[in-house]
């Protein structure tokens, strides 16, 4: 029987039930707010013939099934690009992932002897159940370490000192990663079975990506959706959602329209639990306004290409800049930049909506992103030519001390909510990547059609793994709880 299904967000999570749900002929209706691109986080905005990732995102998933949903989207028009990062600390670079033995030659013999000293002392005298990144962090490290490749990016990222993030953000993110694993892994580097197969490699060496960005996959998604006669509405704020007798009402800034079967929301769920009738009850009501959201910022420089960097992307954990990393779109994908001879960088500033970052005039923020990125040291403020400031609202749910109790509270109430499905990042307060918010719409999709609850979206991405390592698209996607790997705190 089809059924009529309302989904809030025209991003990676949304658009992939859309077009999942649409493909099996039920009747979807997409509304975005945004009046222009599609995407969310991972659209690809557009300035004289430049484009730009908000983040940067790699296109690699151990999910074989994310997998082939990308190449049935784009097909050729993924490109396998080389991977390069590095990290700027106390003006100089290292290699991410770090590699043991530079790391420790760079920072010099008395303070490679008093990291290793402070690792030791770690491993003697570890912190017992450690419930702050800071302490999670220092058990795996040593606390020179911590302070060195850690403090200070995250507390650019998160905007709150590290005791008062979630130890499970650490857990999460850079799970398995010691200072003895990296030495190993900086001598006996493990090389990917089935090595000689072109679709399976380490993350370290390639990811795949757009020819013109990630937002090239959503916009191609949306337009097969479209063909396929799901409707999607750009410019539409949904202001109210309302469950009366089994059947959803979807209140938007346009229209108002009524008999859906199920709601799957992407949009922050802070936001979605405010409008949502009946109301929720009142603690877990209070719990969702508690949630906290990170934004930042892109200042986009277009410069002459003096071949400073061939980087994708830089982490600045040097104290001494605001910026907390670079993107090299041009290392992403060469046609990103319509001119050869230009580089486009795109500088990141975390901060909180309403603060004084956010609220600085485009032209300050291309004058502080000139000045910066010449004091690091990657081009000089006269090879720039032109400027352009992008602002990402709500990009990164944060991990706070109570945030795993305030989305428990959440959770325990959606029973009462029957064909609610939250999805994606922002709408599970997960910081998922691209392809574990998919995952989470692949399975509501596969409950929907099925019409039962088969699958649990939120064991998607629970006891996650480092994501320096693994094959790509492994064939086990008929684990329920399988598990994904996360990318660098931070990465989009």
């Amino acid at each position: 029987m089809q059924k009529k299904i309302a989904i809030i967000g025209a991003g990676p999570a949304g658009l992939t039930a859309a077009y999942l749900l649409g493909k099996d002929g039920q009747q979807v209706h997409v509304f975005e707010k945004d009046p222009m691109y599609v995407g969310g986080i991972s659209r690809t905005e557009t300035y004289k013939g430049y484009h730009f990732d908000i983040g940067g995102h790699r296109f690699f998933s151990k999910s074989k099934e994310v997998e082939d949903f990308w190449t049935e989207i784009l097909g050729d028009e993924m490109l396998e690009r080389p991977r390069s990062s590095r990290i700027y600390y106390n003006k100089k670079f290292f290699s991410y992932p770090l590699v043991a033995f530079e790391a420790l030659r760079k920072l010099g013999i008395v303070e490679s002897a008093l990291c290793v000293l402070s690792y030791l002392n770690a491993k003697l005298f570890p912190v017992k159940n450690p419930t702050n990144f800071e302490d999670w962090v220092t058990n795996q490290f040593g606390k020179r370490l911590f302070n060195i490749f850690f403090r200070t990016y995250t507390e650019k990222v998160w905007g709150i000192p590290c005791k008062e993030i979630s130890a499970d953000w650490a857990a999460q993110r850079i799970k398995g990663l010691s200072l003895s694993s990296a030495i190993w892994n900086a001598l006996f580097k493990p090389r990917p079975s089935g090595s000689k197969d072109k679709l399976i490699k380490t993350l370290i060496d390639s990811f795949r990506y757009p020819k013109y960005g990630p937002g090239m996959m959503w916009e191609t998604c949306t337009a097969k959706c479209k063909a396929m006669g799901v409707q999607v509405d750009m410019g539409c704020d949904v202001q109210h959602i309302t469950l009366s007798d089994g059947k959803w009402t979807v209140q938007t800034s346009k229209e108002t329209i009524g008999d859906f079967d199920h709601v799957l929301s992407t949009a922050p769920m802070r936001e979605l639990v405010a409008h949502v009738s009946p109301r929720f009850p009142a603690h877990a009501f209070d719990a969702s306004q508690q949630l906290g959201y990170r934004d930042f910022l892109t200042v986009v420089l277009i410069c002459r290409d003096e071949d400073a960097f061939s980087d994708n992307w830089i982490y600045i954990h040097d104290p001494s800049v605001k910026v907390g990393r670079i993107q090299n779109f041009k290392s992403w994908s060469p046609f990103m930049v319509p001119d050869a001879s230009m580089a486009c960088y795109g500088l990141e500033y975390f901060c909180f909506e309403g603060d004084g970052l956010w609220n600085s005039r485009d032209e300050e923020l291309i004058a502080l992103g000139k000045k910066e990125i010449q004091q690091i040291g990657l081009t000089r403020q006269a090879a720039v030519v032109d400027g352009y400031v992008v602002r990402q609202r709500k990009a990164y749910p944060v991990y706070d001390q109570d945030y795993k109790e305030n989305v428990a509270a959440v959770r325990e109430v959606l029973a009462q909510y029957p064909g609610l499905y939250l999805i994606g990042r922002n709408g599970m307060h997960k910081y998922n990547n691209q392809d574990h918010s998919m995952m989470t719409a692949m399975l509501a999709a596969k409950n929907i059609i099925a019409g039962k609850e088969i699958y649990d979206l939120w064991d998607v991405n629970e006891d996650a793994e480092y994501h320096e390592g693994g094959e790509r698209g492994a064939n086990n996607q008929e684990k329920v709880s399988e598990r994904l790997v996360p990318q660098k705190v931070g990465q989009g």
